[in-house]
């Protein structure tokens, strides 16, 4: 099933064209790469006020699944992403970024630096990310295996509860008692 995806950079530096967009690129490549469809990409300042415009426009009306942000995550008094996200958010998801985090602790301890949120607006799913290629893209693919299933569940397709099933999953066998 595609799925429609629209990117947005936050940099103050790339929105004035004073350093290219390295990590929109990248996530471009790594959402290709899944087959979905790139719909919306857009490059603004650390501005809560135009964060919060561009997701809110992208979740009213225009058929996006998925938005993926990058930037603004961190500790620098300009990092506002997640701040801007929340306004934004009717529901958290607070698992992927437990995921996300979790994954990057075995890569770097900076990932405890992270303020990344994601959560639900009308049927979108807003993700924030890293904003270095690298952390982005690594952080993406770490819970790329369960967008499918989360996007289906927001549009409310009749399979999606198939996915709840432990169709898998096989419990462990009783443990044996010492007689």
């Amino acid at each position: 099933m595609p799925f429609n995806v629209a990117i947005l950079t936050i940099s103050d530096r790339s929105a004035r064209g004073e350093r290219p967009d390295l990590s929109g690129p990248a996530l471009i490549q790594a959402v290709q790469t899944q087959h979905w469809q790139i719909v919306s990409t857009a490059i603004v300042p650390d501005e809560i006020e135009q964060i919060r415009q561009t997701l809110q426009a992208w979740t009213q009306g225009q058929n996006i699944d998925l938005i993926l942000t990058t930037g603004g995550t961190g500790f620098a008094p300009r990092d506002v992403t997640p701040e801007a996200t929340r306004l934004v958010l009717e529901r958290l998801t607070p698992g992927l970024d437990e995921a996300m985090r979790a994954a990057s602790l075995k890569i770097t301890p900076h990932a405890m630096l992270s303020r990344a949120v994601s959560g639900i607006c009308a049927s979108t799913l807003i993700i924030n990310l890293p904003g270095s290629p690298r952390g982005a893209v690594e952080n993406f693919q770490t819970i790329a295996p369960v967008l499918p299933h989360a996007i289906e569940l927001l549009r409310e397709a009749k399979n999606a509860e198939d996915g709840h099933r432990a169709s898998s999953f096989t419990s462990p066998p009783p443990s044996a008692s010492p007689s």
